[in-house]
C-alpha cells in the first residue's frame, strides 16, 4: 500500500509542478526605414512577357515541390499568410513566375505586373498557381 501512495504523491507532484511562461510586454513604436537615392532609371518598354509557378502545401506546414529561383528584392504580398512554417506560399510563387519571366525575356524589370493567382483547398492539401503578365522593361540609362 505504501508503494501506491508513494507512486500517487510522485504523480501528483509531477502534475501540480511544472513548466510556467511569462509575458512582459512593452509599449514599442513602429520602426520605419526609407531609403533614399538620387538615382533615376530610364527604362524602355517592350513586348509582354509572363511566367507561372505552383507550390504544393501539405497540411498547410510543408512545402513539396516547387521552385528554387526566385526574384528577390521586392516584397511580394499574398492573400494566403502566414502558414507554411513561417512563409508565405503565394508569395513565393509571385516571386518565382517573375524570376521565370524576367530571366526568359531578358528583361531588367517587369513593367505593371498583374499577377493571377489560384489557390485550390483540399483541406489537408493545397495548391497554390500563379501567372504573372506584364511588360518587358529594359534599362537604357541610370542617372
Amino acid at each position: 500500500m505504501k508503494y501506491f501512495a508513494s507512486i500517487a504523491a510522485v504523480s501528483a507532484f509531477a502534475l501540480l509542478t511544472g513548466c510556467a511562461s511569462q509575458n512582459v510586454s512593452q509599449p514599442t513604436l513602429p520602426l520605419g526605414g526609407e531609403v533614399k537615392t538620387g538615382l533615376k532609371a530610364d527604362v524602355k518598354v517592350g513586348e509582354t512577357i509572363s511566367g507561372e509557378s505552383s507550390v504544393n502545401i501539405l497540411f498547410n506546414v510543408f512545402k513539396l515541390g516547387g521552385d528554387t529561383q526566385f526574384a528577390d528584392g521586392v516584397t511580394y504580398g499574398g492573400s494566403e499568410g502566414g502558414f507554411a512554417l513561417g512563409l508565405d506560399p503565394v508569395a513565393s510563387a509571385k516571386s518565382a513566375a517573375a524570376y521565370k519571366a524576367v530571366k526568359a525575356s531578358g528583361a531588367d524589370v517587369i513593367v505593371a505586373p498583374r499577377y493571377e493567382v489560384n489557390v485550390q483547398d483540399y483541406f489537408v492539401y493545397k495548391t497554390v498557381s500563379v501567372k504573372v503578365t506584364g511588360n518587358k522593361g529594359t534599362v537604357t540609362s541610370i542617372r
